[in-house]
């Protein structure tokens, strides 16, 4: 036995039964809630699911390590893969599920507060619930059907999440377009699996890398490329794919705007490793040359428009283009550095852009705005998260002793490694542009006086202060030890590049 097998029914990973219960149990929570007209119970609700996920995702570590190989074999009604769907475990996927736990927790528990005025809170958690249960199925999938199925999950959710302050034409605007690039890029994951079948016979990924790994390029394989790089990269706001992402996350609820950047847009990223290392590794000529030039104009775009921004939220929407034009970059390199660096950076900016979002949300819900010119001088009033949004915008700048530093040097130091000497200066020359909108960030809201307009401004609740505070606490342990978080990333990293274990898991 190679890996560990589980084949007694349909019995989804702990994490994701955790999720998918909750979730369909929440309208039943929602009504006794209203019964029992309380305004917390849903939120609380909310928080004691994301913490049974977290807690599942430890439990899940350990089996996974106590399996052969490190690697969980689960598949569906009793059925051994291939002749079923099934679900395929290894310490990337551990590693992506624990990042989507540990933020989706935090989110709750800011949500809590920050959401308490709105109505229609049963659906939002429900949503909220589904669409981390998505995003936790797809990086746990090891067929294609099943990580299709997880795929749209997360989609349809995300959809109506971005729309859900509908109040005005904005979100339902963002939402809409959101859906039409979603769906144009699942009809291309569809095309890909179509021609993945018609190549293998199969739509399980181990049988489907036992088949194809090592082929000399044909044009088949090029097609299959575009169409899953398309298809992917839409969602992961690869550029020219990324267009719906900075009115997505500027209309969306902060805490969803969190998400969507911190973890969200990181599903796609996983796809493309995950679909790369089976099929491609580095017998195809050009694939890493063609991902390096996408991550370097991903880079550019997202700087260049950051810089022109006003409204903060959109400031830090292309901030996410260009941070996902970083981790591409290590993706394209391909080593174990590399993949490290990636997966190190995935972390850091998840724990720093739900910093920021999250402690902008704080001063929209405090002051009701937005844009940079009108928080001037927000720090004298809301000293404690002007604080934690400080630590979030230096270490997303790269400053050293923070937790962006350190993942940006892995990356760029694998480039030259490689003898991408060109491409590795453009991202420096990337990160340094960067550091122009930050600092306008910091002028403005903490340098400056305070305007007339946010005279009755007051500090942010508990309940929205807890989640920026660990996040920013995240930021400095993490800048001042980063070693735990790169052994765990160095551990994905070699369980992405074991593929021989990933096969003969199934096969």
């Amino acid at each position: 036995m190679v890996g560990q097998e589980l084949f007694n029914g349909f019995a989804p990973p702990l994490p994701l039964a955790v999720l998918l219960i909750g979730g369909l149990l929440f309208p039943i929570f929602g009504i006794l809630n209203d019964r029992m007209r309380s305004s917390k119970f849903k939120g609380v609700w909310m928080v004691f699911i994301s913490a049974g996920a977290l807690v599942s995702v430890y439990l899940l570590y350990l089996q996974v390590k106590a399996s052969a190989d490190e690697i969980l074999l689960i598949g569906w009604w009793g059925q051994r893969p291939p002749l079923s769907g099934c679900f395929e475990i290894d310490m990337l996927s551990v590693f992506m599920t624990g990042s989507i736990s540990v933020l989706g927790l935090l989110v709750a528990v800011y949500s809590t507060s920050y959401m308490e005025k709105e109505s229609r809170l049963t659906e939002f958690y429900t949503l909220m619930t589904f669409m981390m249960a998505g995003m936790m199925g797809v990086v746990m999938a090891g067929d294609m059907f099943t990580l299709f199925v997880f795929w749209e999950l997360m989609g349809l959710s995300s959809y109506v999440l971005v729309a859900f302050q509908k109040r005005t034409w904005g979100p339902i605007e963002a939402g809409f377009k959101y859906l039409v690039m979603s769906a144009t890029a699942g009809a291309f994951l569809l095309l890909s699996m179509s021609i993945m079948y018609g190549m293998t016979g199969t739509l399980n990924l181990a049988q489907i890398s036992s088949a194809i790994r090592g082929q000399s390029v044909s044009p088949w394989l090029s097609l299959l490329f575009v169409m899953l790089i398309v298809g992917f990269g839409v969602k992961s706001a690869i550029v020219p794919f990324h267009t719906w992402l900075p009115d997505a996350h500027s209309e969306a609820p902060s805490s969803i705007s969190a998400l969507l950047s911190g973890i969200v847009v990181k599903i796609g990223i996983y796809g493309i490793l995950r679909i790369i290392a089976l099929i491609y590794g580095q017998n195809v000529a050009n694939w890493q040359i063609i991902l390096a030039g996408l991550a370097v104009i991903t880079m550019f775009v997202g700087n260049v428009m950051a810089l022109l921004q006003t409204d903060l939220k959109r400031l830090l929407a292309f901030s996410t283009v260009a941070q996902i034009g970083y981790i591409l970059f290590g993706v394209s390199i391909f080593t174990a550095t590399s993949i490290t660096g990636s997966l190190f950076h995935v972390v850091n900016h998840l724990i720093m852009k739900g910093l920021l979002f999250l402690g902008l949300g704080c001063f929209i819900h405090q002051a009701g705005t937005r844009d940079i010119h009108e928080l001037a001088g927000v720090r004298k009033l809301m000293p404690l998260t002007s604080a934690c949004f400080t630590v979030g915008v230096f270490a997303i700048a790269a400053v050293p002793g923070l937790n962006g530093f350190w993942s940006e040097l892995m990356i760029v130091t694998a480039g030259v490694q490689s003898g991408m000497m060109l491409l590795s200066g453009l991202m420096v020359l990337n990160i340094f542009i960067s550091v122009a909108y930050y600092l306008r960030i910091i002028y403005n809201m903490i340098l400056k006086e305070p305007g007339e307009n946010l005279v009755k401004v007051k500090e942010s609740p508990n309940g929205m202060l807890i989640p920026i505070i660990v996040l920013a606490l995240a930021c400095i342990a993490i800048g001042v030890y980063p070693d735990p978080v790169i052994r765990l990333a160095a551990s994905a990293a070699e369980a992405l590049l074991n593929v021989d274990a990933y096969i003969n898991a199934v096969m």
